[in-house]
């Protein structure tokens, strides 16, 4: 029975044709049409036959130059059908947007490594060799046609304030995949697993998915950043594992599995900093044997070796050093001043205000991110950004008097444009 339905589809065309030729048959002799009366019929319309057959050979010949051109489009991998008939993704959805995150699905399997790296290296200050090394493997893994397990799992180890975490979200946005923030320290106990992975049925919760698994499902292209991975629980962990091998996460309120395998992970840890920074600056130009020390300094720091062992590179992140830290602070108070509704004028941060900031930072050590020491210049120029923004204003210098750091009001309209900038 199998073998006789594929036999019939062949022979369907065929047998199309003999049902009109036995309808024919069956209308002329109902309407009791001789074959005298056809005949003069097809002489009377004798006149028109090349005019038909000349029809039929061009709609034959547009047939066979359609499928030629079809094949084409096809093996491109996308068939653009345009014609006189409605297509139904126009008429029912946005059939452009679909046919953009067709392209960028495209894209994303050859990206251009050069390009990645220097978009990070713009945003993510005092890591270039990081950024270079993060573009190259990303390039080589997204490449790969037939894969089991996800994109990457990629650590960032470094002191805290270094950018870890803001490069994977730079990441997620160069890459134009939606990002997943989990903060770990979230997750020590043991319950915390239900979070991320749902309740098993019989539980509170178990009618709806995890974060993690739920995310996935609608969005298996995401970037997964888990922050300060070592203060997970050792159940969480477990759970993790399974997808960094087999490639799936498993929804504990249906059994469900859910694919991991388009997903990046990217874990950070700020533990045994010292020893990683030390193998940072004697290896730099020996990646294979930083990578093999970076691993045992963290399974002396308590790091479980089963998770080591599944991650595919460890990125050491190097301490903010110089005019980095300058930069960093700028920046920081430049998305500072932009959260109040204002703008800072173009060289309006005082260098001696950043001078301090560098000076403080070298005076507490890898202790102190330059975030947290513009933190400290919120606390002082707040309340003059909060009368600045009453006032109507638009602009601000930060400027640093008798009575420490201060915003002062600018008139904008005698003050170059300065283009907005995402940091």
């Amino acid at each position: 029975m199998k073998g006789l339905i594929p036999m019939l589809n062949r022979f369907m065309p065929v047998m199309m044709v003999i049902f009109l030729i036995l309808a024919s048959i069956q209308a002329a002799v109902s309407l009791h049409l001789s074959l005298a009366t056809l005949d003069h019929f097809m002489k009377w319309c004798s006149p028109l036959w090349p005019v038909l057959a000349g029809a039929g050979a061009f709609f034959t010949l547009m047939g066979l130059l359609f499928e030629v051109r079809s094949e084409k489009l096809a093996r491109k991998g996308l068939l653009r059908r345009r014609g006189w008939m409605m297509d139904v993704l126009a008429r029912l959805t946005n059939r452009q947007a679909l046919e953009e995150l067709m392209a960028r699905e495209q894209r994303d399997s050859a990206i251009d490594a050069e390009e990645l790296a220097a978009n990070l290296r713009a945003r993510v200050i005092g890591q270039d060799q990081v950024c270079e090394d993060m573009a190259s493997q990303l390039r080589r893994r997204l490449a790969l046609q037939v894969r089991g397990k996800p994109v990457g799992i990629f650590l960032l180890a470094g002191p805290p304030g270094t950018g870890k975490t803001y490069l994977a979200k730079q990441l997620a946005r160069q890459l134009d995949r939606p990002l997943m923030h989990f903060d770990m320290t979230q997750m020590a106990s043991a319950h915390a697993a239900t979070q991320l992975f749902g309740s098993p049925k019989g539980y509170v919760g178990s009618d709806t998915y995890g974060k993690l698994t739920g995310g996935l499902k609608e969005k298996p292209d995401s970037v997964v950043l888990l922050d300060e991975i070592e203060k997970a629980h050792p159940d969480v962990f477990k759970q993790f594992l399974v997808a960094w091998n087999d490639g799936y996460v498993t929804e504990a309120s249906t059994g469900a599995h859910v694919s991991a395998t388009q997903a990046i992970f990217i874990l950070t840890s700020n533990i045994a900093t010292e020893a990683l920074t030390d193998i940072a600056n004697r290896l730099g130009d020996d990646p294979d044997r930083m990578r093999a020390e970076s691993v045992e300094a963290l399974r002396q720091a308590g790091f479980a070796p089963e998770v080591l062992n599944r991650i595919d590179r460890i990125f050491v992140f190097r301490p903010l050093r110089g005019l980095d830290i300058a930069r960093v602070a700028a920046l920081e108070i430049e998305t500072m001043i932009e959260s109040y509704g204002l703008a800072i004028e173009p060289g309006g941060i005082e260098p001696s205000i950043l001078f301090d900031v560098m000076r403080r930072q070298n005076r507490l050590g890898d202790g102190a991110s330059a975030r947290d020491l513009a933190r400290s210049i919120e606390d002082m120029v707040s309340e003059s950004l909060i009368v600045a923004r009453q006032q109507g204003a638009k602009m601000v210098r930060i400027t640093q008097t008798e009575d420490g750091v201060t915003a002062q009001v600018v008139n904008d309209s005698l003050s170059p444009t300065r283009p907005h900038l995402t940091a």
